[in-house]
């Protein structure tokens, strides 16, 4: 059998979970690997290769990492690869038509959320945020327009009461490399049947801003503890506690505090909570600014006299 030859396109680790996927499998070629530019990172600011690139070296594959695609030039270099089909994760770039139509097949996007729902950046993070009970894989056709091509397959996952942004997210990198493979499957046979997207349940996952970070002591305190759960591990919600300014790894929501205001704290023994909108928010771990991790007893006992409500 013919090999497809696959253009991968991709930056982070949920895009290396399909690129790995894909090279575990002699029936298909990847003969090119587009990921963005390195960037500087860290406090010394040193140049950081992404994840893909840096599974893509490893197996000696071609890496292009042109600033944008609209430019004449990459996308005549992309276009003289000659490739069957052009696999997207998570790029970071919107693509033009000229990339898309390039391969025979076009391109198809590995996306994670059920789609039309969490069409955009952070689908992880805004599900988790709004409450979901579930989110998935969809593999889809690409057009222009955001996430808005015909579905290939979509396949389901429950969110769990404890998931958070990270352990979500390597949950649905593994499920979407599974995905891309099934659905790759289906063009042994010619373009396998696509389904087109119902534009009137179209969701938006905007992407994450500074101000998403802040917790908001007016707000329920089961809306926040969604919101920290999304954040964590990176970039983590932010708040402030008394006169401290932290970061806020793991909290959960309970009843309210008697008599107190948004953002008032309690201070009970090993426990630190937070009075909010509805309901009180007990923080179990976090890290005030330029400190280490600290679970909630040892934050009380380091900054106690610090610890004055918030008005």
């Amino acid at each position: 059998m013919t090999q497809l030859k696959i253009i991968f396109a991709g930056t982070p680790e949920f895009a290396a979970a399909s690129l790995g996927a894909l090279l575990g499998r002699p029936e298909l070629s990847v003969i090119a690997v587009y990921t963005q530019p390195d960037k500087p990172a860290g406090r010394g600011q040193q140049l950081r290769e992404s994840a893909v690139k840096q599974l893509a070296v490893t197996q000696g594959l071609a890496v292009y990492q042109p600033a944008s695609l609209r430019d004449e030039t990459a996308i005549a270099n992309l276009r003289a690869l000659g490739a069957d089909l052009l696999v997207v994760a998570a790029y970071g770039q919107i693509l033009p038509r000229a990339v898309l139509e390039a391969p025979r097949l076009g391109a198809i996007n590995v996306h994670a959320s059920l789609l039309p729902r969490w069409r955009g950046a952070a689908p992880i993070q805004r599900a988790l945020m709004a409450g979901d009970q579930e989110t998935g894989i969809t593999i889809m056709h690409m057009v222009e327009r955001l996430d808005a091509g015909p579905i290939l397959l979509a396949r389901a996952t429950p969110i769990r009461p404890d998931d958070t942004g990270g352990s979500l997210h390597d949950r649905l990198a593994a499920l979407g490399a599974s995905c891309l493979l099934e659905s790759l499957g289906a063009f042994a046979a010619g373009t396998p049947p696509a389904v087109e997207q119902d534009e009137a349940l179209v969701t938006y996952a905007r992407k994450l801003e500074r101000s998403d970070r802040e917790l908001d002591w007016q707000r329920p305190a089961s809306e926040l503890a969604r919101q920290i759960r999304a954040l964590s591990p990176s970039p983590l919600a932010t708040a402030s506690l008394g006169a401290i300014q932290a970061n806020i790894l793991s909290a959960t929501s309970g009843p309210a505090l008697p008599d107190a205001k948004p953002g008032e704290l309690a201070l009970d023994g090993d426990r630190l909570r937070v009075a909010t909108g509805a309901g009180a928010l007990e923080i179990l771990s976090l890290q005030p600014a330029g400190k280490k991790l600290m679970q909630a007893r040892e934050f009380i006992n380091g900054y106690r006299s610090r610890l004055q409500p918030a008005g």
